[in-house]
């Protein structure tokens, strides 16, 4: 009972923390874990390691693998960010749950990657407090929970619209394992990111709600971002962004945003819309503008955070930082950029419901 009362007090603590910074700055989240891992020009043999070294299959680009394989990697990425000045910072989870790992038969893994990639994202924020000489500073741990590789909404067969290659129910056990290790790692926020399918994501929700419900522990702050494919304004799966705000804003979550697909000139109307719409907080971070011919992002930190910099004095925007393309330079620009904005307040309703 002591236990469970700390707990609550820790999730509290927690929930109360965040919403204290986000009504007085902007707060920044990290940036892009692909493109940093792209840096080190990993081989086969790095993502296997010695553990995996006689895998029957090809594992490179198994970025989430490199938890278990190489933590420094991903552990010095972090503190990249960190000392960006990023104030969230994303576990390397994008495709850690079963049916996203299935494509390289590593589905027994998943639960011991989320655990290790949590553990990893909560040392990376100690060690900069320490080596920084800032042990005040406000960081926290966002368990990423990325859209998966297969959607319960549409059909993967053009001649068999009706066809699904996945259950309801699957998509949410595998989040709901996922769900356990980044709790059991040390997450201090469950991010559903990047969603182009609603449904997967209140899957995602579901799951949520069951694994807080069978361990009768509190609830951590929930962030929810969108994925806007187009010029349309609509996810992949065809829905409006109020259609999809509507949809997954009964979870209560302390904000809904927009990331990925999109670099930030394009997103800009999206943003504005959500802002009037969202009686949560609102996060956004795009991509280093549009991939080239080449699938390269050549948007340079300045142009991104001097776009950022824009919503920031429309008044759109809680949480920003960086999508696909970004590095720890974009970050660093988007955190000096905010410096002197004042946050999006929140709608007079929802800040009395708040209060």
């Amino acid at each position: 009972m002591r236990a469970l009362s700390l707990t609550l007090l820790i999730m509290n603590s927690t929930e109360s923390r965040l919403r204290e910074l986000l009504g007085r700055e902007i707060l920044i989240i990290d940036g892009a874990m692909g493109t940093m891992v792209q840096r080190y020009k990993l081989q086969e043999e790095d993502y296997r390691g010695d553990r995996f070294k006689d895998w029957h299959s090809d594992v490179k680009g198994n970025n989430d693998l490199l938890c278990l394989t190489r933590p420094d990697i991903v552990k010095a990425i972090h503190k990249e960010y960190l000392n960006a000045g990023a104030n969230i910072i994303e576990t390397n989870t994008f495709n850690a749950q079963v049916i996203s790992l299935a494509d390289y038969d590593m589905q027994a893994l998943a639960y011991e990657i989320n655990v290790a990639a949590a553990t990893l994202a909560r040392e990376a924020i100690e060690e900069y407090k320490k080596e920084s000489g800032h042990p005040e500073a406000e960081c926290f741990v966002a368990g990423a929970i990325g859209p998966m590789n297969k959607t319960l909404s549409l059909s993967p067969d053009v001649n068999n619209p009706g066809y699904r290659s996945v259950t309801f129910d699957e998509v949410a056990d595998a989040y709901y394992e996922q769900i356990k290790g980044l709790m059991d790692g040390g997450a201090d926020i469950l991010l559903i990111e990047t969603i182009f399918d609603t449904l997967n994501a209140k899957a995602a929700i579901y799951a949520i709600n069951k694994y807080f419900r069978d361990t009768k522990e509190p609830m951590p702050p929930i962030m929810i971002s969108g994925t806007i494919t187009d010029a349309s304004g609509r996810t992949l799966s065809g829905q409006t962004l109020e259609a999809f705000y509507i949809s997954v804003k009964h979870i209560n979550p302390i904000s809904i945003g927009l990331n990925c697909a999109l670099g930030a000139s394009q997103m800009r109307p999206h943003v504005e819309e959500l802002s009037e719409i969202a009686s949560c907080f609102v996060s956004a971070y795009p991509n280093a503008g549009l991939p080239n011919a080449m699938g390269e992002y050549d948007e340079s930190p300045e142009e991104t955070a001097a776009i950022i910099a824009e919503w920031a004095k429309e008044g759109w925007v809680n949480m920003v930082g960086g999508c696909c393309g970004t590095t720890p330079a974009h970050i660093a620009a988007i955190a000096n950029a905010m410096k002197g904005n004042a946050p999006r307040n929140l709608p007079e309703l929802a800040a009395s419901y708040v209060a």
